[in-house]
């Protein structure tokens, strides 16, 4: 917690490196590169981001600054004075000319003359070809022969008297992005790893920082990586604008290619009929859809019908012979409504054109990211740390194509055997993918397993579940899993769990006034759980109804406030005692004012309340300073209030609860600590209303006991 402290007062420098980032760079020396450095470098040369991260990763890994500083130099030296523009493709050619011998930055690709038998080389920029290519060249980099690398080359000139020969001469060539890679290194050096650690390692290499995001936003961004290491992965997110939906898909991989989705047509994707030309997902691993809500875009119904059939079967035909692909398709779009606004007046899909707001289409989707969890990307959300050079990790998802690991979860687990083929199988996907980007070693614990089951029932439900307003001819599925031991788990998604009226609308004879009131009586008990358990309102009186027992809430939940979540247990209290070690920070010290105030609120102005806070101070002088200052402060605006603010040491450590002299102890996971960090600023309603704000994963457990009385001891 004291580190914690220190980010929060400091901004981190730029060039610290943590534990984390030594770790990365001892394991994967030269695949890393500091995910800050690319802009400051690439200036107005027109090469790949992956292109430059490579270079990066060579001349710029290390951890002292003047070795980061003159890597830097090093590689704008390099670019300056060796990328050849296109414009300026006959200077270099003169230059060579006049020269000799000069070295370039291009990109080679090589063909064999089958009737020389000879490799030739090609290069990009420059424009020339026919260039003669040592045999033991291409082998060791066989990509030249595939789709091209880009390299560093020496290029040298010599004219003869034969015009048929080719002036131009490969000294060397040396590849500056990935040719190989050694992947059963990577499988060894991710064993080095704990699954946090990866993870964090997995979110530098998109580029954010991993400290700005909890677990499961961690996985739904990695959940945009699955279709380039799963083959026919079909993957629709929609959510509010800015919140990164088409990043990773024009810029994470040189496999992947993103669209506009008013652009394409059946020839450009397919297969042109008119000279046989195979369309893009035959030569791409992933074609994303950018832009593809709008309900009133007008689409090419045989596109659509073409779709449908290939992303169940994989193949596609335009009257001629039936033909294959394993690109997997990717639907992003913008939302205009609010998740509870969808599921009040229409479904999830609601922003699809109408061609494509169809059951049949919507059944071939294996997973459904709810975009309107992801947080709109800020900078301070980009990361400065370590992470995989874009093309070295391009090539262990493409290599991982391979590889089927669905069946993986089967010594643990079994699925609910009411779940169709078709539903199983964008499990199964979506399980395999996490675990090829988690746990590639196959070293992962049951507990660790069942988490990543879990998140593809999950996404797989929130499909199901909304194919199922649109067509009543399809039957309602139990979504869950089951383990060795028989203990049935059921899954449900996030707005299932906060919004269940409107969730469930129309689903078991429920009017539609009984819909509407149905999730303001479900919501205003405890943040709107998913516990099946009768909880009251607030303001209703009979104590000894109140639920006892743990409730759990998940990460990114909404709708939980300390007025639902303990006055109810509170209410009437005139001695309260909170056992909160961690009131330190400045975002700690507002929830425990937003505590006291909600408090103070409820009772009469002219009753006092004790409220004896038991916490730990920060061993470091100069933060214990400002927490008992800010201590000091709360202490003096409580008592205006009617609320007397004793403060002492905490006594039990890390435990955190709460009881009050009506007889109810509160167990609090995260003590008051439960709301996600916002910078929002004033003009963000979470600032003003908790309901509004995200959680973090935590769980409370009420227990009734006898009273608390005044004679507590304050030690």
């Amino acid at each position: 917690m004291i580190a914690d402290g220190l980010d929060d007062v400091f901004e981190k420098s730029p060039i610290e490196q943590s534990a984390l980032d030594r770790k990365i760079n001892e394991h994967f020396a030269g695949a890393v590169v500091r995910k800050d450095l690319v802009k400051s470098v690439k200036g107005n040369a027109i090469v790949p981001s992956y292109v430059l991260e490579y270079l990066l990763g060579q001349y710029a890994a290390t951890d002292v600054e003047v070795g980061i500083q003159e890597g830097i130099d090093t590689v704008r030296r390099i670019l300056a004075e060796h990328y050849v523009h296109r414009s300026e493709s006959e200077l270099i050619k003169s230059r060579i000319r006049e020269k000799g011998r000069f070295r370039i930055i291009d990109k080679v690709s090589v063909t064999l003359n089958e009737k020389e038998d000879v490799y030739q080389a090609s290069f990009s920029n420059l424009g020339i070809g026919g260039v003669l290519v040592d045999p033991s060249t291409v082998t060791a980099n066989q990509k030249l022969l595939v789709s091209g690398v880009w390299c560093l080359c020496d290029i040298e000139y010599f004219h003869g008297d034969d015009s048929r020969v080719v002036p131009w001469i490969l000294g060397s060539l040396k590849p500056i992005q990935m040719a190989n890679f050694d992947y059963q290194g990577y499988l060894e050096a991710r064993a080095n790893f704990t699954t946090d650690e990866w993870i964090d390692l997995l979110i530098q290499s998109i580029g954010f920082n991993p400290e700005m995001f909890g677990r499961r936003a961690k996985l739904l961004q990695l959940i945009r990586l699955i279709p380039f290491v799963e083959r026919n992965y079909n993957l629709v997110e929609l959510g509010p604008k800015g919140t990164g939906k088409s990043h990773i898909y024009s810029e994470f991989s040189p496999h992947g290619m993103l669209i506009s989705g008013g652009e394409i047509t059946v020839p450009k994707l397919f297969v042109n009929n008119a000279n046989g030309r195979l369309g893009l997902v035959g030569y791409w691993d992933v074609v994303a859809f950018d832009e593809f809500a709008g309900n009133k875009k007008r689409t090419d119904k045989a596109l659509v019908d073409i779709m449908k059939n290939y992303m169940a079967n994989k193949s596609f035909s335009r009257g001629v012979e039936p033909l294959g692909a394993e690109a997997s398709m990717v639907f992003v779009g913008n939302t205009s409504h609010t998740v509870p606004y969808m599921l009040k007046h229409s479904d999830l899909f609601d922003e699809l054109p109408e061609s494509y707001h169809d059951s049949a289409y919507l059944d071939r989707l294996h997973f459904y990211i709810p975009g309107w969890e992801i947080d709109t990307i800020r900078s301070e959300m980009f990361s400065s740390g370590y992470g995989f050079v874009v093309d070295y990790i391009a090539e262990v998802l493409k290599s991982m194509r391979n590889f089927d690991y669905s069946d993986r979860y089967q010594q643990h687990f079994t699925l609910g055997t009411d779940i169709s083929t078709r539903d199983r199988d964008g499990i199964h996907k979506t399980f395999s993918g996490l675990m090829k980007l988690l746990y590639p070693h196959e070293q992962a614990t049951a507990e660790e397993i069942e988490e990543i089951l879990r998140f593809a029932i999950e996404g797989r439900k929130r499909v199901k579940d909304q194919i199922l307003r649109i067509d009543d001819t399809m039957s309602a599925v139990d979504f869950g899993y089951q383990s060795l031991a028989d203990e049935w788990t059921a899954v449900t998604t996030l707005e299932e769990d906060e919004y269940p009226g409107y969730y469930h609308r129309g689903r078991s004879g429920m009017s539609a006034d009984e819909a509407v009131m149905e999730p303001e009586r479900v919501n205003a008990s405890v943040g709107g759980s998913s516990s099946s358990e009768p909880t009251l309102l607030p303001s209703e009186p009979a104590q000894a109804e109140l639920f006892q027992g743990q409730r759990d809430f998940v990460e990114n939940q909404r709708g939980i406030s300390f007025e639902s979540l303990l006055m109810p247990y509170l209410a009437g209290a005139t001695v309260i005692e909170l056992h909160d070690p961690y009131i330190r920070l400045s975002h700690q010290g507002r929830n425990l004012v937003e505590l006291l105030a909600v408090i103070a609120a409820a009772k009469d102005p002219a009753d006092e309340i004790t409220f004896r806070l038991f916490t730990l101070l920060d061993e470091d002088p100069d933060y214990q300073k400002k927490q008992l200052q800010m201590l000091s402060e709360i202490v003096r605006a409580a008592a205006q209030q009617g609320i007397k603010l004793e403060i002492a040491k905490d006594p039990g450590a890390h435990d955190r609860w709460i009881r009050a002299d009506t007889g109810w102890r509160i167990n609090l996971g995260r003590g008051l600590d439960i709301f996600q960090k916002s910078d929002g600023g004033w003009f963000d309603f979470g600032s003003s209303r908790q309901e509004f704000r995200q959680v973090r994963a935590f769980g409370v457990t009420y227990i009734r006991e006898h009273p608390l009385t005044q004679s507590v001891s304050t030690h």
